[in-house]
């Protein structure tokens, strides 16, 4: 049953106060935590957003809230700065190998000052079990996940191809879409090949007889344009194409407080739906402060204005960033959540992983902070 949606009335200090937060155009406030504002003894007075990986353009909202005079913290992984003129900051957290590669649903359960992780609906349902979260707010629309090959090696025109080319596909262990594509018969389990360490290294070496996981934003532009021993075109197919219906990256919080969460979920979920279009309009700025953290804490790809330039134009062109049910921004569609469980259930009880009985989008994802007015243009 669709989840109901509901218009938020905020209140004028608020939407002041959001456009102060969320605009790329305008100044950030250096205004402290500790300032009246309208979140101020709402919601907590840093709220800690931990992230999935590195500083990416997939993950640019985060960012974008805090805006362009934010404080990189090396030691600590973390971007952080007041939002806008509202009495709180944030605070951005890495994730990938500034967490060990945990999950962000088990992290944020272990580091009770997380207030929002990036859990996606795969690690959702594998987590429910012993990290119960729900997803407030949906930044991307679908997963910018890709399988890669270079197409002067394979002709493949739809995923009925892969399987044919008798090639290894790189890809990260733990990764459940390779689970699913194995499920529905588009690879062999022949074809798995799960040492790929995150360089073109391996792609380079087999001269693209090897097909390798990626970001549809991400790797084919660096392919192409900054990985100097390649240099030449790739080809792709989005994993979303061969029936994957996960949100990437949904952020969430701990279900069994999001009843008293709720009154500050209500001011920001909006704030973040903005963030997110504000970015897609006019990204320069978030761009450059990605560039900027990938430069003082290393170990995710190189980035590049070009490269984020191209992400943006990728995002928006297969609409990995675009308006959900209803033309609305970062909502979620129920329907597409029970088809996950459905998917996978099955896949994690075999390897062993218990998913609760009963298990519904309703547990998983809420709607219910959304404001509906909030499109992308």
């Amino acid at each position: 049953m669709p989840m109901p949606l509901r218009r938020l009335a905020l209140p004028l200090a608020l939407i002041g106060a959001l456009s102060t937060a969320c605009s790329s155009a305008a100044s950030p406030s250096t205004t402290a935590s500790t300032a009246k504002g309208p979140l101020s003894g709402i919601c907590p007075s840093t709220v800690v957003i931990q992230t999935d990986w590195q500083a990416t353009a997939e993950r640019a909202a985060a960012y974008q809230l805090v805006g362009p005079n934010g404080t990189i913290n090396a030691s600590k992984n973390s971007y952080s700065g007041p939002l806008g003129s509202t009495g709180i900051n944030v605070e951005v957290r890495l994730g990938g190998s500034a967490i060990g590669f945990q999950s962000p649903a088990s992290q944020m359960y272990q580091d009770k000052s997380i207030y929002l992780s990036y859990v996606s609906t795969d690690t959702a349902i594998q987590s429910q079990a012993k990290f119960p979260t729900t997803a407030v707010v949906a930044p991307l629309n679908i997963d910018p996940q890709i399988i890669m090959w270079d197409p002067a090696t394979y002709t493949i025109n739809s995923w009925k191809d892969i399987k044919g080319t008798k090639a290894k596909i790189l890809y990260t262990e733990g990764l459940s879409y390779m689970d699913a594509l194995l499920a529905k018969g588009l690879i062999t389990k022949d074809q798995e090949d799960s040492s790929f360490d995150g360089t073109p290294s391996r792609f380079v070496a087999e001269k693209g007889k090897v097909l390798q996981q990626g970001y549809a934003s991400n790797e084919p532009y660096r392919w192409e344009h900054d990985v100097t021993a390649w240099k030449k075109p790739v080809k792709y197919l989005l994993v979303h194409d061969a029936g994957w219906p996960v949100y990437p990256q949904g952020l969430a919080v701990r279900s069994g407080e999001l009843s008293k969460d709720s009154a500050c979920l209500k001011k920001l979920v909006p704030m973040i739906q903005k963030a997110q279009a504000d970015y897609m309009k006019n990204p320069t700025a978030t761009n450059t402060t990605l560039e900027k953290i990938a430069t003082a804490i290393p170990g995710g790809p190189a980035l590049t204005p070009a490269g984020d330039a191209d992400a943006v134009t990728v995002m928006k062109k297969l609409k990995i960033v675009a308006n959900g049910p209803g033309g609305t921004l970062g909502n979620f569609d129920p329907a597409r959540v029970d088809q996950s469980i459905k998917l996978l259930e099955p896949i994690f009880k075999a390897k062993g992983v218990p998913v609760p009985a009963g298990l519904k989008a309703s547990d998983l994802v809420t709607n219910k902070f959304i404001d509906p007015s909030i499109k992308l243009g």
